[in-house]
């Protein structure tokens, strides 16, 4: 240790620091952020991250699912008609849904970075939208098929995959009824 430390002295005083020394500007885009959720990974439950994207080239929806052992089924799809980002949200999450009830899983944590879907989902905001009162009623329908199902928010941050994932959807150009091989993204 005492070794170490000499070396350090012997460095700073054969480079002594000049008056052209300006210390590093960091920049820490989440500094906002004072808490971090640890989500436990001995849950059995099936996860799914959602997130939809609208621009002007079009409307991309994403979920990736990720078993409790880690496997990774992600999809993503193109939607052809123009909705609001709130819409999009919804439709990503119901694919999600979708997925996990094709694959017969029982519980369910599904994550996602809008605030409005996860707490319209969880009851505690009200839907006033006529566009998505459909939506919330179609996910409490499918929600009754599981066994047990927990909606979190997440930050964008913690979400990046599948939001980078579903603007990709909403910008490539998708030539319908093409079979299309699967992106292998490694983790």
């Amino acid at each position: 240790m005492a070794m170490k430390a000499q070396a350090l002295v012997d460095h700073l005083v054969e480079n002594p620091v000049d008056d052209e020394y300006q210390p590093l500007s960091t920049y820490f885009p989440n500094e906002e952020v004072n808490s971090v959720e640890v989500i436990p990974e001995d849950t059995n439950a099936l996860k799914i991250f959602f997130d939809g994207a609208v621009n002007a080239k079009g409307v991309g929806i994403r979920a990736i699912l990720i078993s409790p052992t880690g496997q990774h089924y992600p999809t993503t799809s193109r939607l052809w008609f123009f909705c609001t980002i709130n819409t999009t949200e919804y439709e990503a999450c119901i694919m999600g849904m979708n997925m996990a009830v094709d694959m017969d899983v029982e519980e369910l944590l599904i994550m996602g970075d809008s605030d409005l879907i996860i707490r319209q989902t969880q009851g505690e905001w009200e839907t006033w939208d006529i566009k998505l009162i459909p939506y919330r009623q179609h996910v409490e329908d499918l929600s009754k098929l599981f066994k047990s199902v927990e909606f979190r928010y997440i930050p964008w941050f913690h979400n990046e995959l599948a939001d980078a994932l579903a603007t990709l959807a909403s910008i490539l150009p998708y030539p319908g009824n093409v079979h299309i091989d699967p992106l292998e993204i490694q983790i």
